[in-house]
């Protein structure tokens, strides 16, 4: 039997391997907002891989953002992005702060602990605060953002969207809580948002840049 080889030409390429950028969570809704937002990019986003644990030991939204940004680029050996978020009550001195997550087991528990600790309170300023940081493939942060919106905590829960401290975050501008407003206008304006609102801009040139080498 004579052995034919294969004419090169009909042999499929294998397309080229696309750049990725791996968000720091195993959030699948984090995951739908970053591919939105970068769509026009010819990167692969993806989430970090499911056994990667890390300990947020930082003390401010930033230092945590950019912590979890650095483990999980170095894991990686990809560019990493990652936020941390965090409600602060102006009358409880800034708490929950980087303990929002922690403040219960539960959505409903965090909210009624909130709640317990203001208690007939007058002053229910507080604002969301998001810290957004970004990695590159050996951990050297190269970019970050905050962003903040600013309202009232409310003395019982509102509205059916949302998670978190959603309920009870009262923003005077749109006479809504969070947990009432539509998913655009919380988009809009959330302290996510406007973090990334403003990275945004600088983000895709630092990865434009990034897929040319």
């Amino acid at each position: 039997m004579i052995h034919q080889e294969p004419d090169p030409l009909s042999i499929p390429s294998s397309p080229p391997t696309q750049p990725r950028l791996v968000i720091a969570s195993q959030n699948p809704g984090k995951l739908r907002e970053f591919q939105t937002y970068l769509a026009d990019l010819a990167w692969d986003i993806c989430l970090m891989p499911a056994d990667l644990d890390i300990p947020e030991t930082e003390p401010t939204f930033l230092g945590n953002a950019c912590l979890k940004a650095t483990v999980v680029a170095q894991a990686t050996g990809d560019w990493a992005i990652a936020d941390d978020s965090g409600l602060e009550v102006v009358a409880l001195a800034g708490a929950p702060g980087i303990y929002s997550a922690r403040y219960g087991q539960t959505d409903p528990e965090r909210i009624q602990r909130l709640l317990d600790e203001l208690g007939e309170e007058l002053n229910r300023q507080a604002w969301f605060t998001c810290a957004l940081a970004l990695a590159r493939p050996d951990g050297q942060i190269a970019l970050t953002e905050i962003g903040r919106c600013a309202g009232e905590i409310l003395s019982a829960p509102r509205g059916e969207n949302g998670f978190g401290y959603d309920p009870i975050f009262y923003v005077p501008s749109q006479a809504q809580t969070f947990a009432e407003m539509s998913a655009e206008t919380k988009r809009q304006i959330s302290h996510r948002g406007v973090a990334l609102a403003g990275m945004l801009p600088k983000l895709k040139q630092i990865l434009s840049k990034a897929e040319l080498l």
